[in-house]
């Protein structure tokens, strides 16, 4: 490895991090965000692996920063439960069934768009009436982004690339609720 390689790694980021047509997607769902919380709803949002840890980042940050009421689903024993009892496929599904109100969305990440726990949760927050935000990569055409209202591709198939591009399409509209990039962490 040498410089250069960095440099083309680096060159991954550029083009879907500074493509303005994700720009009108990106104020849309903020104001989705800021409509569902006026509303007294809240936005479950979920994920696998790096994106599961990313939904637990971006809930926290949007709840206490920006006070808009995020919620997910990652604690192992709400995990363990729902898919020793319903299987893996349909733990967040169940859970969204348990845990989604009246005038709720989802925000669902899976960088191929293809898990299927994550179309079942799709599918069920339709069944609920949820609002469908969904945040993938690789195949433009895929499965998840076919459910969702309001979706976020990222043009790439290196799963890095993918997730952290979708870290900061999130984060960056966290910043635009609160209307500041720079705040106290207090």
């Amino acid at each position: 490895m040498n410089k250069n390689w960095l440099k083309e790694y680096f060159n991954l980021y550029k083009k879907p991090l500074f493509d303005e047509s994700v720009f009108i997607r990106l104020l849309e769902m903020k104001q989705d965000l800021e409509t569902v919380h006026e509303g007294g709803g809240k936005t479950m949002i979920m994920g696998n692996g790096g994106s599961a840890a990313m939904a637990s980042h971006v809930a926290v940050d949007f709840s206490k920063n920006a006070k808009i009421r995020m919620v997910n689903f990652n604690e192992a024993d709400l995990i363990t439960c729902l898919a020793n009892d319903y299987g893996y496929e349909h733990w967040m599904a169940k859970a969204i069934e348990i845990y989604g109100d009246d005038g709720d969305q989802v925000i669902l990440i899976s960088s191929s768009g293809r898990s299927p726990n994550i179309l079942n949760a799709a599918r069920m927050a339709k069944e609920k009436d949820c609002k469908v935000i969904t945040f993938t990569g690789f195949d433009e055409n895929n499965s998840l982004k076919s459910i969702g209202d309001l979706n976020f591709w990222v043009n790439s198939r290196a799963y890095n690339v993918v997730e952290m591009v979708h870290h900061i399409w999130l984060l960056a509209i966290c910043d635009a609720v609160i209307g500041v990039a720079e705040y106290p962490a207090n």
